[in-house]
Parts: structure tokens; sequence; C-alpha cells
């Protein structure tokens, strides 16, 4: 999608050890015009795809995936990283966070995500694909489908797209980050 590389060129911020900081339009500052296109973007990518709900993880997920949902017309379910105290009948995972260096108990209500939803998962990032794993265990558990995967930003030299691929997920990403080296940003065309 061009204008989110366009975006990422401009305004993010690359730092040692593979991080690519895009706070100021994605994931802390957002720029809703954007996120709009990015979210219509991914309607057209899965259109046809069965589908009747959307699913995240907190927190940055939850802004694309709220206007994904907003557009298909189909609820959103986040899931959280951290367990509620009023929370029954959970579904719940671990996930390490590449990012924080800290493993999550994420966790869903099985009221929210059951057998025979079809389910199209929406995050900001994909790298190593812990996030992704944990949701396609949760999906798992629930009985429901997954219909496919959208992503903001690929991290590509991470491989953990090559790995969702290689289990037969469908995968889709806006911007795809081949490498970060010596902090330059090498976008895939």
């Amino acid at each position: 999608m061009q204008a989110l590389k366009e975006r990422i060129l401009r305004d993010g911020k690359c730092f040692e050890g593979g991080i690519l900081k895009v706070d100021n339009f994605i994931n802390h500052q957002m720029d809703p015009v954007l996120m709009k296109s990015m979210a219509v973007e991914f309607v057209r990518r899965f259109a046809g795809s069965d589908i009747n709900k959307v699913l995240t993880i907190e927190s940055s997920g939850i802004a694309p995936a709220i206007m994904v949902g907003y557009l298909l017309e189909l609820p959103v379910v986040f899931a959280k990283k951290k367990r509620p105290s009023t929370m029954e009948n959970m579904l719940s995972t671990k996930v390490f966070s590449f990012t924080k260096n800290h493993t999550y108990d994420v966790c869903v209500c099985r009221d929210y995500l059951h057998r025979g939803d079809k389910v199209l998962f929406i995050d900001d990032f994909l790298a190593n694909g812990n996030a992704a794993k944990g949701i396609i265990d949760l999906v798992r558990q629930s009985g429901a489908e997954l219909s496919g995967m959208g992503f903001l930003i690929e991290k590509a030299f991470q491989h953990g797209g090559d790995e969702l691929r290689a289990m037969g997920i469908r995968v889709e990403s806006l911007a795809i980050i081949d490498g970060l080296e010596d902090c330059q940003i090498r976008l895939r065309e």
C-alpha cells in the first residue's frame, strides 16, 4: 500500500535491534485518515472471504481492527494481555512479546469467540509471529475458523510471515520491511 510505505519512509524511525517505531501515526498518535485507508485496503483484499468476526490483540491492533469491523459491519473482539478478574469462561494462551521482552497470558471470553465463527485477525505488526501464533491457538481452542490475518507492517527479516504462510494461513501485509540494517528502512516493492 503506497500511502503507508511513503509514511513509513517519511515518519518511521529505526532503532538498533530491528525496531521500527511508527508511534507518531499508527500506535500512539494515530492518523485516522491513513487508518481508514488501510482498513479499506484490507476489506478489498479479503473481499469474498467468509468472515463474521474481526479479532485483534491489545492494544495497537485495536484501531485498525475497529476500522475494518466498521467497514465490514462486523463485531470486533480483542484478546487481552492481562487476565481480568471479572472474565469468566475464558480461553487463554501464552505469548512472548519481542518488543517488550515479556510473556503475556493472552485471553478472550468464550462468549465472544466460539465454534462457527469465521475470524479475520488484524494487527499492527508481524515480526516473529508470536502474537499471531497465540491468536491461532485461541481460535483453535474456541472451535472457530481462521479466515486470514492482516498486518499493517510485516518485518519479513524476522520470518514470522514465512512461518504463518508455511502453515497454510492467508497473510496479507500492507507494507513489508525487508531490512533495517544500519537503521535504513528497506521496503519491499
